[in-house]
């Protein structure tokens, strides 16, 4: 997603009455607007549906989350069913608040998803710390002789109820057997990619057994010594929506810069995570894909990003003020190139996938 993009006033013309006829006024979903802003989120119907409970809530100060929730309301509430709707003030509010993204110049998709939940998640946070300070003093007002709660906890909020996954790097001993795990939460996954490969293959490299050894050797607690030791991290915790960021942008010394790899990665419209503890609560979760943020380009400083979404069993291409209806077949053509890395290209960057249950 770039700013220039994003911020763009786009007019909408033929297009919006073909995407009607296409899908037909009887096959149309109810209470669905197919609007030109490129927004993969907007899509994660959790995620819909909690900012626009946010919308309804009491007023508060304007905030990058108050601007979504505006921006989707927006889109939301429309007569029309396909159109385009400029988000001026949620740009105005993110060049505000975020220096980085206060320019025209390309912008990173998953800086942008990054920024955007945890700056979210920790507007909730804050909000919820208010008002159990509030409640405290109420308390204490009251007679009652409450304390509010320590304001350092870190508080859940639905942004980690939808993405919020754990990993857990598990590490054994090759001398006592001994296994230390250490859990970490994450919001997206980002893995490795290669050449003519798939989402799975790379989610295996993820989770690959990497010895210990030598300088790297491991200090086992129980052997009270260095020792060499198997290191690999696996999920405990799946999430609700499964976000997975393909590092295509890799760093080449010879070249001194970043450049595409545009690697062919198949990525399914199903998906089983094989990689879990033992101890994952519903290891065997089926995930089915419903949005893909595709970049068009041959580099992370040229090109721009479209967006593929499901919605109410059918597939929509969202490029600036154009949205079509496409086969589902018609994602293959957005795995990558199977050949030179440097070649323009059109590929799945950022794939989200929601659980069933």
């Amino acid at each position: 997603m770039t700013v220039r993009k994003i911020a763009s006033i786009c007019t909408m013309g033929a297009n919006a009455s073909a995407l009607e006829k296409e899908i037909g006024p009887e096959q149309f979903p109810v209470n669905e607007h197919y609007f030109g802003l490129v927004n993969a989120l907007y899509f994660c119907r959790p995620f819909r549906e909690k900012v626009l409970a946010y919308k309804v809530q009491p007023r508060r100060k304007e905030s990058l989350l108050t601007c979504l929730a505006d921006l989707f309301n927006s889109i939301a509430t429309q007569k029309k069913k396909v159109g385009v709707i400029p988000p001026k003030k949620f740009i105005s509010r993110l060049r505000k608040e975020n220096e980085l993204f206060d320019n025209y110049m390309q912008q990173d998709a998953h800086e942008f998803l990054n920024y955007l939940l945890n700056t979210i998640a920790d507007l909730l946070q804050e909000e919820k710390s208010q008002e159990r300070q509030q409640n405290g003093k109420l308390v204490q007002n009251g007679g009652g002789g409450g304390k509010g709660e320590g304001g350092k906890e870190t508080q859940q909020t639905w942004v980690h109820e939808i993405f919020q996954g754990t990993l857990t790097n598990e590490t054994r001993c090759l001398n006592c057997e001994a296994v230390s795990s250490k859990d970490e939460d994450f919001l997206d996954l980002s893995v490795d990619v290669e050449q003519n490969t798939s989402i799975t293959h790379c989610l295996r490299g993820f989770s690959n057994t990497e010895t210990l050894c030598s300088e790297y050797k491991y200090y086992c607690e129980q052997c009270r010594s260095k020792q060499e030791a198997q290191k690999r991290m696996r999920v405990k915790k799946l999430p609700m929506i499964l976000a997975l960021h393909l590092k295509r942008f890799k760093y080449m010394d010879q070249l001194h810069r970043y450049t595409k790899l545009s690697y062919r990665v198949v990525f399914p419209l199903e998906l089983r995570l094989f990689n879990t503890s033992g101890d994952a609560t519903n290891p065997d979760r089926m995930y089915d894909l419903v949005a893909v943020v595709v970049h068009c380009g041959s580099g992370p400083n040229r090109g721009h990003y479209i967006t593929i979404v499901k919605s109410h069993g059918f597939w929509l291409l969202f490029d600036d003020d154009i949205v079509e209806k496409i086969d589902a077949q018609a994602i293959e053509e957005f795995y990558g190139l199977t050949s030179d890395i440097s070649k323009n290209s059109e590929s799945g960057y950022i794939l989200f996938y929601q659980s069933r249950d």
